[in-house]
């Protein structure tokens, strides 16, 4: 090796550490100080050891004319972006489903603000994105857009920047999780809201405008603190999943993505037969409907998103036998599992995601219908409801319902995408229930001449009592089944296993 070509690798391995931890203490050093990790710590955790291969790693802010170039290659390393090419959870799924790509936008560069070179870098990554059909992570800490980049003459205003148009295309082809910690502002807001799932740590706070933004509009003066609060969007159901911090979000990210990565190549299973209990006899008693879904899904597998909105359905992943499907489930104990305008919202873009990537869908149902009332008209539940029956149309995933307890009305058909005919297999546990509506008000409205031509409240009540317990009769699971309104009555102990038989003879 002659003497120029070593100064010349010594050279490139200097330029290159200039871009890491190690050549940017003190960038380091004040994140850690916040509490916060580096971008390059995140996407060593996020990535499999030794599998990144990263793109323009060399850039730097377009600033040339304005700031020491040798300040430039530390200071706006990469210039605010890290992505690349990787693969995540290999030894979940097998490195040959682990195949991903990563977007680390870097607060530590000028605030993670959004430059020229930032955008070049941004675009190269969602074209390799659209050609592929992998999925992307992105981290989204970050200020927006950056008006110092000196260094571009070409444009104006930047309107023409195609990097958000590229980003919200993906859309259906290559999943998009996105992860935030910190401040996100304007542009940085822009692309984690136009993920299809958005995690946020609880130390985020997420705006369409940072705080200059805002005075300069003549909105006043706020805090980046008081602009949008992550435990605010996630009681607002804008987040589906609440981190504790980076490390937390991290995993929960690797976890999401496995379930579209694939099978797991190990998994346990619970012992089924606590299904036969968990239900109470007394058909008005609730019941923890995440304690069937624990049980029902291998060790440890199960994933809740948007927990604290739309409370009356749950919906998440879990695997059966390390296969990975999406769930959604009503919860008797809240609203008495009726569905309302939230939880219809959240199970529609739940459902919608799934469709995208092909993902089965199991649905545990136990509702007495939609929620009524004119509080619940009020927050446009014909519109809100009405499109939880247009994305169940239009799943073409594998599905499979099984009726827990009660099966009443439009709210039971839309959580079986329309009509218990919809999925590939329908059934229900034997104390099923089933009406057009809850039979406590079929009786009342139905038989309405008759129970007001009784002389005396005790006379009305009895009769009441008679027409409803013939009407349970005749609505429960075995004689629904006769009808051939379902497929199966079930044992529940089988459960588990009439799912995972379902879906392998479907080809699912």
């Amino acid at each position: 090796m002659t003497k120029k070509s070593k100064s010349s690798l010594d050279n490139f391995k200097n330029r290159i550490n200039k871009t890491l931890d190690g050549g940017r203490k003190a960038a380091q050093k004040k994140r850690h100080e916040k509490g916060f990790r580096t971008a390059r710590e995140n996407l060593n955790h996020l990535a499999d050891a030794n599998s990144f291969i990263e793109y323009g790693q060399l850039a730097v802010a377009a600033q040339r004319s304005r700031r020491e170039y040798e300040d430039l290659m530390t200071e706006t390393a990469a210039d605010g972006i890290i992505t690349g090419m990787c693969k995540i959870n290999s030894e979940i799924v097998g490195a040959h489903n682990a195949n991903a790509l990563a977007i680390i936008n870097d607060y530590s560069v000028l605030a993670g603000t959004q430059g020229f070179f930032h955008h070049k870098k941004l675009d190269r990554i969602c074209e390799l994105a659209a050609d592929s059909k992998l999925p992307v992570v992105m981290y989204t800490e970050g200020g927006g857009g950056r008006p110092a980049d000196t260094d571009v003459s070409i444009q104006i205003a930047g309107l023409n920047i195609t990097s958000f148009s590229n980003w919200a295309a993906l859309t259906g082809d290559s999943l998009k999780i996105a992860l935030n910690n910190g401040y996100c502002f304007a542009g940085n807001a822009a692309l984690f809201g136009s993920a299809d799932i958005c995690i946020a740590t609880k130390k985020s706070w997420i705006g369409m405008a940072g705080p200059a933004m805002i005075e300069g509009g003549g909105l006043g003066i706020f805090k980046p603190e008081e602009i949008g609060p992550a435990e605010m969007h996630y009681k607002n159901g804008h987040l589906d999943y609440l981190a504790d911090d980076e490390e937390d979000g991290t995993n929960i990210v690797k976890k999401l993505l496995s379930y579209f990565q694939g099978n797991a190549m190990s998994w346990e299973e619970h012992d089924q037969s606590k299904m036969a209990n968990i239900i109470p006899e007394d058909r008005r008693m609730g019941f923890p409907v995440r304690e069937i879904i624990e049980t029902l899904a291998d060790k440890n597998s199960f994933l809740e998103l948007k927990k604290i909105f739309g409370r009356s359905v749950i919906t998440g992943f879990l695997r059966l036998e390390g296969k990975p499907y999406a769930l959604i489930a009503n919860d008797c104990q809240q609203l008495g599992g009726a569905v309302d305008s939230e939880a219809s919202d959240k199970v529609a873009n739940f459902i919608e995601i799934c469709n995208h990537h092909n993902l089965p869908i199991i649905s545990l149902v136990d509702t007495p219908g939609f929620m009524v009332g004119p509080d619940s008209e009020t927050e446009g539940a014909f519109r809100r409801m009405g499109n939880f029956f247009k994305r169940g149309a239009k799943v073409d995933s594998k599905f499979v319902a099984i009726i827990l307890r009660r099966g009443y009305g439009l709210g039971a058909m839309a959580m079986t995408g329309g009509s218990f005919l919809d999925p590939i297999y329908t059934a229900s546990w034997p104390n099923g229930e089933f009406g057009g509506m809850g039979l406590e008000g079929y009786v009342k409205l139905g038989f309405k001449k008759e129970l007001e031509a009784e002389e005396t409240e005790e006379k009305k009540q009895a009769l009441y009592d008679k027409l409803l317990a013939k009407m349970y009769e005749v609505g429960r699971a075995t004689e629904a089944a006769s009808y051939l309104e379902m497929d199966a009555v079930i044992d529940p102990i089988d459960t588990r296993e009439v799912i995972i038989k379902a879906f392998e003879n479907f080809g699912a």
